[in-house]
């Protein structure tokens, strides 16, 4: 009899916990929504992958039935999920008083507690300038030349290889030129484990949080803990001998942890470092691949950028002197093109507060400690705002708000918490693209196909040729040694490679043993 009671009172325990999920209890009117299952929320139709550029079939789903504003259950919190332009805005600009930075504890653990996004107040402030000091428009103006000269070789050696796949070659571009100039990292060694750690945490980042072995969700887990040991050890290296002149962002982070009364401390200088790679190794190379993708498919957009670039070096005194600030500043319609690209790209799909206090807005109540969720596609792709959405127009950004923290482009966020990368990242993207259209030309192979799951994703890659637009008829590539011995020999051949003089055509051939044509 007391099992049948204790049955009866957990069904009606469970029964009672699901009836106050489903309608949770507010001062005011909620907007209106569905909150899914009991801590699943609707979190799995989130997760759901589509190939369309358009808004999540979910989200663009539930704003045609309940509009701009609506509530739903994701990551076991309940959610508001804001389309509205208007109450985004407020969101960023009420940071801290109405609401506060917050991320799911599945997000933290995977960054880290002590991540820049889970930081606040004077603290946040802190290490925001520290990043600053390293990449605000100064610490840029220094590297220029140093992310010219990566690009070029980059290129010419890309140049080399009969195909690419150019969302892996950009992303591992970018992650080694960032961790140089975070931890002064050359060792192949070195970066190749890092790169392999950040290859597993990326597959496991957007999962299932069930962390169990073999499961995508435990391997992103393992690959977090790898790189951090990694990171940590090279601190320990850096603390123990540290360096009388600051070279690297790691020799600054070293210099403030001596320093008496600092509020850093060695787990959130780690979790900054991680933070800081994550954002190299993927968002900037996924930018510039689909950059490269879009300029592939407009051939005009594509003309009109090599021509504002073929300007830039027309009007140099010294055809070969490298890229200044000033020619970098001069390059418009190349910011447009990036403009374009993070609207599109949509590679944040949602940026995340929760509710400091009951917050109300358009005639419905919010409750305290609620979860927001910023949907910044919902901004890009409103034909409201931009006529033909889902077109690739750079040109529509003539006599628009340009700057890359407007409340119609919130690709790096808003606000306090605007992503303190921005400029780097935009910077890299216009010195690679300078340097692309001005002396190769790129043809696309396979792949380039998207998918979309909580961000952007080649599945199949995306192959290229890259090839150098002066290119002569043949180029040498190895070999060409004479030796006589009663005659002319070339014993270890004499390998080219045979090229139109239109480069952007096929090569002829791909390596060609010239000594034994005839």
């Amino acid at each position: 009899m007391w099992v049948l009671c204790l049955a009866t009172l957990f069904f009606i325990g469970i029964t009672h916990w699901a009836y106050r999920w489903r309608n949770p209890s507010c001062n005011g009117k909620l907007p209106p929504g569905s909150m899914g299952l009991p801590l699943l929320g609707e979190s799995l139709q989130f997760f759901t992958p589509y190939t369309s550029s358009d808004i999540h079939p979910f989200i663009k789903q539930k704003m045609e039935r309940y509009g701009p504003i609506f509530k739903t259950g994701f990551a076991g919190r309940p959610t508001v999920v804001s389309a509205d332009q208007k109450f985004n805005n407020l969101i960023f600009q009420q940071e801290g008083e109405m609401f506060q930075s917050w991320y799911p504890d599945t997000l933290n653990k995977i960054f880290g507690r002590q991540n820049l996004s889970s930081l606040h107040g004077f603290v946040f402030k802190y290490v925001k300038n520290m990043v600053l000091h390293m990449f605000g428009p100064e610490g840029l103006k220094r590297m220029l030349s140093e992310l010219e000269q990566k690009a070029c070789t980059t290129l010419q050696h890309w140049s080399c290889q009969d195909t690419l796949d150019l969302s892996d070659a950009t992303k591992r571009m970018i992650f080694e030129l960032t961790a140089k100039k975070l931890l002064s990292c050359d060792s192949k060694e070195t970066l190749e484990s890092l790169m392999n750690n950040f290859n597993s945490f990326m597959e496991g980042l957007i999962s299932l949080p069930l962390n169990i072995p073999g499961t995508a969700y435990h391997k992103c887990l393992q690959g977090r803990k790898r790189a951090m040991k990694t990171l940590k050890s090279m601190l320990q290296e850096k603390r123990e001998k540290p360096r009388k002149e600051v070279s690297d962002f790691f020799d600054y982070v070293v210099e403030e942890l001596s320093k008496e009364g600092t509020p850093l401390n060695e787990e959130m200088a780690l979790d900054l470092m991680f933070t800081l790679l994550f954002a190299s190794f993927e968002t900037t190379s996924l930018a510039l691949t689909y950059a490269i993708k879009a300029l592939s498919d407009n051939p005009s957009v594509l003309k009109k950028l090599e021509e504002e670039h073929e300007g830039i070096l027309k009007g140099r005194e010294d055809p070969n002197s490298g890229l200044t600030w000033q020619e970098y500043k001069s390059m418009t319609f190349t910011f447009q093109v990036i403009n374009e690209t993070i609207r599109l790209a949509n590679i944040v799909p949602g940026i995340f507060r929760k509710t400091l206090q009951e917050i109300k807005y358009g005639g419905y109540t919010i409750p305290a400690g609620w979860a927001i969720m910023v949907c910044p596609p919902t901004v890009h792709l409103n034909p409201t705002i931009y006529e033909d959405p889902l077109s690739f127009n750079p040109s529509r950004w003539v006599g628009m708000d340009m700057s890359p923290a407007s409340k119609h482009l919130m690709g790096f966020g808003g606000g306090i918490r605007f992503c303190v990368g921005a400029d780097f990242a935009k910077v890299q993207m216009a010195v690679f693209l300078h340097n692309l259209v001005t002396k190769y030309r790129w043809r696309p192979i396979k792949g380039g196909n998207i998918v979309r799951n909580l961000g952007l994703r080649f599945p199949e890659g995306f192959y290229v040729r890259i090839m150098e637009k002066d290119a002569s008829k043949w180029r040498p590539i190895k070999g060409g040694n004479i030796v006589r011995n009663l005659g002319l020999r070339f014993p270890e051949g004499f390998y080219v490679r045979i090229m139109e003089k239109d480069a952007s055509k096929t090569p002829l051939n791909q390596v060609v043993n010239h000594s034994s044509l005839c």
